[in-house]
């Protein structure tokens, strides 16, 4: 069976891999760079600044305390030029790893038709087709926005900006304030509703109160214009570069003629991937569900094993989402309520040096304390994007908090979440 797949992202390069190996002729066209957003533009991007923006917090403190005397200078171009490199290999790592699992891979423009694939002249006929063309920034319509730039922009900046006006309330817009602050810009965020409404109330607190201490958030407050150096607002004009971070649209454009789609142009799919076309499939941000790279992975494989006969559904519950600072911000929300608990984060690595701040993180959990059932919990430290990974299996797989009496860390360790489960089976 022949299986084209459009889009070399995180949902299609996995779709391809798992449909390879479970022995189809597997397709997958990619118009530029397989890795997708996260690798080439996006979460992979962020790795690279926000590992400088911690090294500069860090060297900042051990001057304050005297423990260092050190003097630096960022050059700018040369943390683009080796995130570029960096990026570049991974690229090539899984290129290979991609092909070594019987994937053919085409690069080009797509033009989807029924049973056909078009490559600058050459056709790919498909038995079944994954469509994981995933999405692009929303430009608002505001008068003079051709002046500022996006996430995929950053890395053209000569310099650290002096000034940096971000428009935008949620994940895309804390990391690169609190990247940009780190690095000596003055930042000011404009949230044109609520900032982080995704995240828990005391979660928020701590993020804008010691991660992003240096950063001026305006909520409600919108940009009417868009100066080459700054933004022009009902509260006056205010002076700097212009980063837009106010959301994404799926990027469906080739197929709308072939399936249904929403009002935001996402691909209506059902727990199956299956569009409303019999032999198509659809995975990652163009299904503008969770827009997380582990999503599109786990939607990748679902679409391709449904595709290749093997039936499967995917599952949405508890979906660790991250936000990446200085520490790690990591949540599991099920808008579920419950007793509340939380408890300042643990010293260990990465947070020892904070501990006479009183900077160490926390961590809150939301639980049913008759039942023992788990139904939100958030963190802020080092290992929190590591712990609620498998805190979100241990959810999945209907764990208690009593099943956390005999659990055992690898100490030193600045996870908290076990504790606050140990609390709760005592003495909730």
């Amino acid at each position: 069976m022949n299986v084209v797949i459009v889009g070399g992202g995180s949902a299609g390069r996995t779709a391809a891999i798992e449909a390879a190996t479970i022995g189809e002729n597997v397709t997958l066209i990619e118009m530029d760079k397989i890795g997708g957003k996260c690798l080439n533009t996006g979460c992979m991007v962020v790795c690279g600044l926000n590992d400088v923006a911690r090294f500069i917090k860090n060297a900042q403190k051990f001057n304050q305390m005297g423990i260092t005397n050190s003097n630096f200078k960022i050059d700018f171009e040369k943390v683009a030029e080796g995130i570029i490199n960096t990026t570049g290999k991974i690229r090539g790592v899984i290129t290979s790893e991609t092909k070594k699992a019987g994937v053919n891979i085409v690069y080009g423009n797509a033009d989807i038709n029924e049973g056909l694939v078009s490559v600058d002249g050459k056709e790919y006929p498909y038995d079944k087709l994954i469509i994981a063309t995933g999405s692009y920034a929303f430009i608002p319509p505001i008068k003079g926005v051709e002046y500022a730039r996006i996430y995929k922009d950053v890395l053209d900046y000569k310099d650290v900006p002096g000034k940096l006006i971000i428009i935008g309330s949620g994940t895309i817009a804390t990391e690169f304030a609190g990247i940009f602050s780190a690095m000596g810009s003055e930042v000011h965020i404009l949230s044109r509703g609520s900032f982080l409404k995704q995240v828990d109330q005391d979660i928020k607190d701590y993020i804008v109160k010691k991660l992003l201490k240096g950063v001026e958030i305006h909520e409600n407050l919108t940009a009417t214009e868009i100066y080459p150096d700054g933004v022009l607002t009902k509260s006056g004009r205010m002076d700097g570069d212009v980063l837009l971070a106010v959301g994404m649209i799926p990027n469906s454009e080739l197929v709308k003629e072939l399936v249904e789609t929403g009002k935001k142009g996402e691909i209506i799919v059902n727990k199956r991937m299956e569009t409303s076309h019999p032999n198509i499939y659809a995975a990652g941000d163009v299904v503008g569900g969770i827009g997380t790279t582990p999503v599109a992975r786990m939607e990748g494989v679902i679409a391709a094993r449904n595709a290749c006969g093997i039936a499967a559904q995917v599952d949405y519950r508890f979906i660790p989402s991250s936000i990446s600072l200085y520490y790690d911000v990591s949540y599991i929300n099920s808008n579920e309520n419950g007793v509340e608990g939380h408890i300042p984060g643990s010293a260990g690595p990465g947070a020892f040096w904070n501990v006479l701040d009183r900077e160490t993180g926390i961590t809150k959990a939301v639980v049913d304390v008759e039942k023992g059932d788990i139904k939100g919990v958030s963190s802020i430290s080092p290992s929190a994007r590591t712990v609620l990974a498998y805190t979100s299996k241990f959810m999945r797989d209907g764990k208690k908090t009593y099943d956390f009496d005999d659990f055992v860390e690898a100490h030193p360790s600045t996870d908290a979440v076990y504790k606050l489960m140990r609390f709760f089976s005592k003495f909730g």
